[in-house]
């Protein structure tokens, strides 16, 4: 089987660390493929988008009715029971109002998030769906936490923006522009005036900076990560730091990255300063001047009623209120259009032509005759790098293979062929005669068992890892592969016998007993064609023993291809292929090579018998 080209844990991104989309027609026509799966329940998301509206407009009424009770503050050509009547009428009023907003604002949010749950619910089906039937050489180019990442925080910042952001951008919208409205419309211009000349720009002002200081915020939490990541390898590699005494170095290390964090600190300090120094001069200044003009044409000037002072206070506070948080909203919807761009991305890649609710149907291959002819190779992500050149054998059907060679000469990538993760460049590849490429995908891999060297079995009980192997397999047909597998006899051995769990990646079970389950696994698949990616190489002589004599059972009446480092396992393999640089050097068995004092397997034997 391939190795895989998995590097250190990619840390996933945190929501605010998602790159952003730009807000255009291009991107906003793309997110509008989520709409697709709004099925049944487009219905609820118009009635939804009502209920916000109205939620809205009710709010525009409250800064109105509660800045006409301010008015009553100097009031005084009224009599006390005209006024307390008014101001009865009035209370009552705004608590309709609220009544009516919070009414409102339940059926917008309940109604929003069935209608979320539902279209992420199916997003989030469809991806890992598309993702899990994506090709070998998209997982050799993609790593496992970046697709995790993708697949659970891109859906997560999408539904963020279905359930809040969407929803707040147009309410506070709607709250802004139409308390500006308001504003110039029922306050009077000597006040209003004054607002329109100083808080646009002044609130345009402060995004900008404020924009810049998100980006020093972002470099200075990406600079704390990197000292993190010292600390990280510097704990874990802990052994490896106490053997060559370099607790010294990493001390170095450690103290030169912060010593960056310091730096990039004090810079980051000095910005917040200055934004700090602006908004208390100029944002609270700004709002002080205002206060003092509408004060000195209340008291001195007389030009304007304290209803209408008391009007433009609460629609200003509103007002402020909403545009305030226009960036934010603006910024989560464009991470949520980049999110909703990537998760496309996945969604329309190309995928294998695996038949996904087949029924287990008796196999079409029953030999399990391979042939290789003048087959050449190279992985896509090394276009120029040739794995395999012209490599033709035949293994007849129920032949036991062997692949022999240093690291690197070509052995696993046949294997990898076999199983069709790849296909060929130049060449053919058949099974019974027939070029695999033609062959269903399905078809193929259900008549391919793989042992391999290391084992990762699932996090879940014993008995699921085996019945991985034949999922509708029976309890009787489970213990009976386990037998076959030297495996009945430790695993009856623990408290929950078959229920027992075996941790994360097999963790619980030791490498003989994880590859003891694989075998199990190979036997109730019963394949035609086994593949054995040196699966004895990294155990013990006693695990090596018992894993090796469940092989030999498994490899009875099976078309077996053995990857072998360890001459001593392949000595009675019917056909051994030595392997070097992608070429076949030498073909034969075990007697005929050793003889070739010239060959590289007599040379591979005479160093592995000298150094054991």
């Amino acid at each position: 089987m391939a190795k895989s080209n998995e590097s250190a844990p990619v840390k996933p991104l945190r929501k605010d660390e998602l790159p952003k989309a730009k807000l255009n027609i291009q991107n906003f026509k793309r997110s509008l493929r989520l709409f697709a799966y709004l099925g049944n329940h487009k219905w609820k998301f118009i009635l939804g988008m009502v209920f916000l509206a109205a939620s809205a407009g009710v709010g525009l009424i409250f800064p109105l009715k509660s800045g006409q009770m301010l008015g009553y503050i100097g009031e005084s050509s009224k009599s006390t029971d005209i006024i307390r009547s008014e101001l009865i009428d009035i209370g009552l009023m705004l608590g309709i109002i609220l009544l009516a907003q919070a009414a409102f604002s339940f059926g917008r949010v309940y109604l929003f998030a069935q209608v979320t749950e539902n279209i992420l619910k199916a997003l989030r089906k469809d991806t890992f769906k598309q993702v899990i039937q994506m090709p070998m050489g998209f997982f050799s180019k993609n790593q496992v936490a970046e697709l995790s990442s993708r697949i659970a925080t891109d859906i997560n910042v999408i539904s963020d923006a279905f359930t809040i952001n969407i929803a707040e951008f147009i309410r506070q919208s709607i709250v802004g522009i139409g308390g500006l409205t308001l504003i110039i419309m029922k306050v009077d211009w000597v006040i209003a005036k004054w607002f329109l000349i100083i808080i646009p720009p002044l609130t345009l002002f402060s995004l900008l900076f404020s924009r810049k200081i998100r980006k020093y915020s972002k470099v200075y939490q990406e600079k704390i990560a990197e000292a993190n990541v010292v600390v990280g390898e510097a704990f874990t590699g802990i052994t490896n730091v106490k053997t060559f005494t370099n607790e010294h170095y990493e001390i170095n290390k450690y103290d030169k990255v912060t010593n960056d964090v310091r730096d990039f600190g004090l810079k980051y300090g000095i910005y917040r300063g200055m934004f700090f120094s602006f908004v208390m001069v100029f944002v609270f200044g700004s709002i002080f001047f205002i206060l003092w003009q509408m004060l000195y044409a209340l008291k001195v000037e007389k030009s304007i009623s304290a209803e209408s002072f008391g009007t433009f206070m609460m629609l200003s506070l509103f007002v402020a209120g909403s545009l305030g948080g226009l960036p934010e909203q603006i910024a989560s919807i464009q991470r949520a259009l980049g999110a909703t761009d990537r998760v496309f991305e996945l969604v329309d890649g190309n995928i294998e032509s695996i038949e996904l609710y087949r029924e287990n149907s008796p196999s079409k291959l029953a030999k399990g005759e391979i042939e290789f002819k003048n087959l050449s190779f190279n992985y896509p992500s090394r276009p120029d790098f040739a794995v395999l050149k012209n490599v033709s054998f035949k293994v007849d059907a129920g032949q036991t293979v062997a692949l022999v060679g240093s690291s690197g000469s070509g052995k696993t990538t046949i294997a990898s062929l076999i199983l069709r993760f790849y296909d060929p460049n130049g060449g053919t590849l058949s099974i019974d005669g027939v070029d695999t490429r033609s062959i269903s995908l399905t078809e193929l891999r259900k008549q391919i068992a793989l042992v391999p060297q290391d084992v990762i079995l699932f996090a879940g009980s014993i008995k699921d890892n085996i019945a991985y192997g034949k999922p509708n397999a029976s309890d009787s047909e489970i213990e009976e592969a386990a037998k076959k597998a030297n495996a009945y006899d430790f695993i009856v051995s623990f408290p929950d016998k078959f229920s027992t769990l075996v941790g994360e990646r097999g963790i619980q079970l030791s490498g003989g007993q994880r590859q003891r389950i694989a075998i199990a696994r190979a036997v109730l698949k019963n394949p035609s064609i086994l593949i054995l990616d040196e699966a004895t190489s990294s155990l013990d002589s006693e695990s090596e023993h018992l894993v090796q004599e469940a092989l030999d059972k498994l490899m009875v009446g099976r078309t077996s291809v053995v990857i072998a480092h360890r001459l001593a396992t392949i000595r009675n393999a019917d056909k051994i292929i030595v392997l070097q640089n992608g070429s076949i050097q030498e073909t034969g068995t075990h007697q005929e090579l050793i003889l070739n004092e010239k060959g590289l397997y007599h040379k591979l034997s005479k160093m592995q018998f000298e150094q054991s």
